[in-house]
């Protein structure tokens, strides 16, 4: 799918990181808010372009039933932890995913 970057980009009083379309054809956006939010609490997750990875190209996608998170998974073999999929949450407003958090897990839930 292709691909809309948009750096700096204000949307409702928040900046915009990116915006993707995901592997089904959804868009996904990362905010400035949300990256911070990431780098603080999973500092391992030292570039962006991971999570769009997952986005993009996702090993899997699960949700849980009755909810509006949806979970992407992409592996990462070469990891030398032994949590190697990454795992972005992404929330849906009104047809419109959100990434609210990202961090490495062992295994697909």
């Amino acid at each position: 799918m292709g691909e809309v970057v948009e750096w700096g980009i204000e949307e409702e009083g928040s900046v915009m990181i990116f915006e993707i379309m995901d592997k089904t054809g959804r868009r996904i956006r990362l905010t400035e808010k949300q990256w911070k939010h990431i780098r603080k609490d999973h500092p391992e997750i030292e570039d962006e372009m991971l999570i769009k990875n997952a986005l993009r190209n996702p090993t899997k996608i699960t949700s849980s039933s009755g909810s509006d998170k949806f979970y992407y998974y992409n592996y990462y073999k070469d990891r030398i932890s032994s949590d190697r999929y990454l795992l972005a949450v992404v929330k849906y407003l009104n047809g419109d995913g959100f990434v609210i958090t990202a961090f490495y897990v062992k295994y697909i839930r």
